[in-house]
């Protein structure tokens, strides 16, 4: 009579596979963007207080399209209220810098923390809504802030008031500083929102937005996750406010908690492509390159945004970098776990 073989001498072992999370193109990208950084905090040194401004600008553009992609791109809460946080965010920073005493550069992150706490109370209102009716809840409390504080008088009411704290300091320094902290922001505001994708509340986040329901039956807390992302988004749209502010000097509830702060977020994300890192930066940089070159031509320059809008949703319906990931595969900032053959599959 034959026997088998014992079962350790006919199987092979399963193979060993890697996890990988970086890609070539992110290696790359990292590293430009380290020198590129470097570059730009020497550029109060070399430059134009001109291009400083611009800068400002286009930095307060960005770290808000990135909160509006945080909250509606990842977390599916389409918001067009959140100008209410940006412009929060501004008037606390004025307040502790005219009223207070503070430091405005030190009220900065102090303002976005204070539209991050008042963002706990907002949402107790605007997460009984959905759909839709969320979107036009967290418009209509953006209007009841902007009222609120349109009838404040000590801050100037409805025609607003200059931040007066930075009088001693000299122009130089107030752009140097200012450019530094825009600087910073953003490096702040990129790296956080990465790391936050890539950990387990970043997948925990993007199954709430997939499925609610299914996310809660395997255990993800769908309410806490949403206000975590919400105050996240809040505090991230009050950064911007308060940069935003301090660079122009001056602040009035009609331009703090303009609806068209979260109308040219939404064209951003839409035009670089939702629900990825890479889009509001793409965007910001259409954006910024449109608003400064053809913004005097006035309802033209506004058509040809919407036109603009238009053909991209149409023909490149997950925006531009979502495109160029499709048809390249290029990836800057990777979120996704890919598993590999390591090549260490012993051998029978």
């Amino acid at each position: 009579m034959t026997r088998n073989p014992p079962l350790a001498a006919t199987s092979t072992a399963p193979a060993a596979f890697d996890v990988v999370r970086n890609t070539a193109a992110s290696r790359v990208a990292l590293g430009v963007a380290v020198a590129l950084a470097l570059l730009a905090a020497t550029l109060p040194f070399w430059g134009e207080s001109s291009w400083m401004r611009e800068f400002v600008e286009f930095a307060c553009y960005l770290i808000f399209a990135m909160m509006w992609n945080l909250l509606a791109g990842y977390g599916g809460m389409v918001s067009i209220g959140q100008q209410a946080f940006f412009g929060f965010g501004g008037y606390v920073m004025l307040m502790l810098g005219n009223f207070a005493g503070v430091n405005p550069f030190i009220a900065i992150p102090l303002g976005a923390l204070a539209a991050a706490l008042v963002a706990v109370p907002v949402s107790f209102v605007a997460f009984r809504l959905s759909g839709g009716y969320f979107a036009i809840g967290t418009w209509v409390i953006a209007e009841v802030f902007r009222l609120s504080f349109a009838n404040v008088s000590a801050v100037g009411g409805g025609s607003g008031t200059t931040l007066t704290a930075l009088r001693g300091i000299d122009r130089a320094t107030r752009e140097s500083v200012t450019y530094w902290m825009a600087l910073a922001c953003v490096v702040a505001a990129i790296a956080l929102v990465y790391l936050f994708l890539r950990s387990k509340r970043g997948l925990a986040l993007l199954a709430i937005r997939d499925n609610e329901v299914a996310a809660e039956s395997q255990g993800v807390p769908v309410v806490r996750m949403k206000l975590a992302v919400y105050g996240v988004a809040a505090f991230g749209a009050g950064l911007a406010g308060a940069l935003y502010f301090v660079g122009n000097l001056r602040i009035s509830p009609d331009a703090a908690f303009s609806v068209n702060w979260t109308a040219f977020a939404i064209f951003m994300v839409v035009i670089g492509g939702i629900g990825r890192i890479e889009g509001p930066l793409v965007g910001a940089l259409i954006f910024w390159a449109l608003n400064k070159f053809l913004s005097d031509y006035g309802t033209w320059y506004l058509l040809g945004l919407g036109l603009m809008a238009i053909v991209v949703t149409i023909f490149f319906k997950q925006g531009l970098w979502g495109f160029a990931q499709q048809r390249w595969g290029w990836s800057l900032f990777p979120t996704q776990r890919v598993l590999v053959d390591g090549g260490r599959a012993p051998r029978p």
